[in-house]
This record gives C-alpha cells, structure tokens and sequence, in this order.
C-alpha cells in the first residue's frame, strides 16, 4: 500500500557503479561503508555480506596502502556487489584498483598531484568505463579556502569542489558524482543546494560524522531529509559509528519516510499506553529483528488498543488491533475473522508476515534499473 511520493527530482545526468543506475530519474541508491582493516579479507568480505543482506546496494572500501589495494583484489574476487574504492593521494592505488576490478573511484583529482597523474587515472577510468565520485568535506578544506572563507562555508565547500570538477572537464570526463559533506547539517544542507545548481552531474548525500546511532540518526534524518524532499540527491550514506548494517537499515527508513523508495517492512506501531492490550514495544522490537532480512515493500501497522488499531490497518498490507486476550488481525485492510493470541503474538505475525512478502513479491518486484 506504498503510496508515490510527491516530490520532484532534480535532474541529472546517468553514470552506473557496476550494474547500478545513479541519476537522471533511477532509484536513489543506499550505499555504506566497510569499517574493518581492508587487509582483513574475510572480517572484510563478512560485513560486505551483512551489508548487502539487508539490502545495501554498493559498499566504499578503504584501500590506502599497497597491500590494502591487494586485499581488495581478493575480496573483489568473493563478493559481486558494486564496489567503490575509496584513495586519497597516491594515484598508482587507483589505477591497482582499476586492475582489479573496482566499480567506482573516490578520488579527487586536485589531490593526487601534477596532471601527468591526473590524466594517468582519468584515462584508466574511460579505457575501464569507471565512473569518479569526488568527495569535498568540511573537515579537511584546502588551506587557502580555509582562509579565504575564515571557517567552512557552503560556498567554500562548492568552490573547492568545483576546483575538482573543472580538472575533469578539462579532461573531457563526465561520468562522475560528487558529495559536499559536513557534520554540521546547515553547513551541509546549504552546500548541496549551491552545488545542484551549478552542475549536471549526480550528487551523493552525506551528513558526515554524524555521530552515534541514535544522535546520527536523527542529524542524517533532518540533513538528508531536508535535501531529499527538494528533490536533491541520487545516492546516499548515514554516516554512523555504530556497525555499518545500522547506516543501511537508516538509509532506508529515511526513503520510505519521504514516499521516495520502499524496501522491506514499514512498521507502524504506537508508542504505547496503558491502553495497550499487549507489550507494544516488545512485540515490534522482536519483529524487526526476525524479519531484517525481508526486503519486500510492506506496511505492517501494530497498534495496542482500538483506538487508533483499525484506522493504522485498515491502510496497511497486514495489522493488528490490540484487544483483550485476543488481538484483531487485519488483512490487505480487511478485518479478518481469525483473532490471534497476546501470548504468542510474535510467532504468529512472523509467519504471516514471511507469507504476505512472499506473496508481494510475486506480483511486487523491487524496482531495479541495471546496464544494458
């Protein structure tokens, strides 16, 4: 019952990261970050699947050295996702990575040196049909911006991006997306609006260090939010010190809160009262973690009592209506004559649940746009 979000797009042009289409009208892509040793292969190549598991769609990996750029030719080797290389400086680690199968590169070009390796790495990228993701933040400003401006500004941000920019247009290379990170969301946010306006190209969305869990999740909420419903922004990270399965898990709820993507279930659950009929928060908290591996699109509601159970189900994909003993359970928004037990609630919506996405995916598929 996923109704279609209001909001209008920004324009861009298309590149694709492997098989995944960002820009120019294709569905925003929620990507993260591996935060292991990129020379640990396996701790690696595990949070990779754990990331794709619950629905990540393209993984940065960090390969700062050598022998890191060699790891990542094994963990390349072992997982099929698409997935960005993430450089600073030492343009030969772009072009090993290249070699080895990498997806995207996340290097500035004004970073790497003179234009003899500059165009060393741009022409790699055309030969290979590698996109670049320029990444500008606001913790590590060029010096004479930093001056310039006196402290970060949206228009330093934009100014040192563009700086980029106009080296691989001089180079004659478009296929690339840029980010204007910040931590602070109002830095961040007015950034990305300079930055939509002055090019075609893809933008990636990230409020940068956000924090915590629980405190980065609500800054990326607002920062990307506020973005995202101006119709700014193609792909996305929620930048978390937590594990990088929770950045996925946000980046998602932050899409479906906006009308703009629906993967998995949308839980709709009252914060409880002394209405309720049975443990609300138990009951829902026990759900997502049971059911994190459905990606189906659907609307679960959970409401304690009666009061506002029926309204929530009767536009949800499956609900239930707290009562005494015995809870109403609602299919497709229609009251079904079944009532199920408050003393064994978990089991029974789990199986109901795992059928209706089932069912959903038969006729539902997950919007998906790859390269011909």
């Amino acid at each position: 019952m996923f109704a279609e979000s209001p909001i209008k797009r920004r324009k861009s042009s298309r590149i694709y990261v492997g098989k995944v289409a960002i820009g120019d009208g294709a569905p925003i892509a929620v990507q993260s970050m591996t935060n292991t040793p990129t020379t640990d292969v396996a701790a690696t190549v595990e949070q990779i699947r754990r990331i794709v598991a619950v629905g990540g769609e393209i993984v940065r990996v960090s390969v700062p050295t050598m022998d890191a750029a060699e790891a990542f030719k094994a963990i390349r080797e072992q997982v099929d996702v698409p997935l960005i290389a993430d450089i600073h400086f030492d343009y030969r680690i772009a072009l090993k990575v290249a070699e080895y199968g990498v997806d995207c590169l996340r290097i500035n070009p004004g970073n790497i040196g003179n234009m003899e390796r500059i165009r060393a790495v741009v022409d790699c990228a055309k030969d290979k049909g590698l996109p670049i993701r320029i990444g500008v933040n606001g913790g590590s400003l060029e010096r004479d911006l930093q001056e310039k401006y006196g402290e970060p500004t949206p228009e330093a941000l934009v100014e040192s991006a563009m700086r980029h920019v106009d080296i691989l247009d001089k180079l004659n290379f478009d296929q690339f997306k840029v980010s204007v990170k910040a931590s602070d969301v109002f830095l961040a946010v007015g950034a990305y609006r300079l930055l939509a306006d002055k090019i075609d190209q893809p933008l990636h969305l990230g409020i940068t260090e956000a924090g915590g869990q629980r405190a980065g999740a609500v800054k990326s909420a607002i920062g990307l939010g506020m973005l995202l419903s101006e119709g700014i922004g193609d792909t996305l990270r929620v930048s978390l010190a937590a594990d990088p399965v929770e950045e996925i898990k946000v980046g998602f709820d932050i899409l479906k809160s906006l009308r703009i993507r629906s993967r998995g279930i949308n839980f709709i659950a009252c914060p409880s009262c002394s209405r309720q009929e049975f443990d609300v928060i138990a009951t829902v908290n026990a759900l997502e973690q049971r059911l994190e591996d459905v990606l189906t699109p659907m609307d679960v509601s959970i409401i304690g009592c009666v009061v506002n159970g029926p309204g929530e189900a009767e536009v949800s994909d499956l609900g239930l209506t707290g009562a005494r003993n015995m809870s109403g359970y609602y299919l497709d928004g229609k009251r079904q004559k079944e009532r199920l037990a408050n003393d064994d609630l978990v089991e029974q919506l789990e199986k109901r649940i795992r059928a209706k996405a089932g069912l959903l995916e038969q006729s539902r598929q997950i919007p998906v746009t790859v390269k011909d």
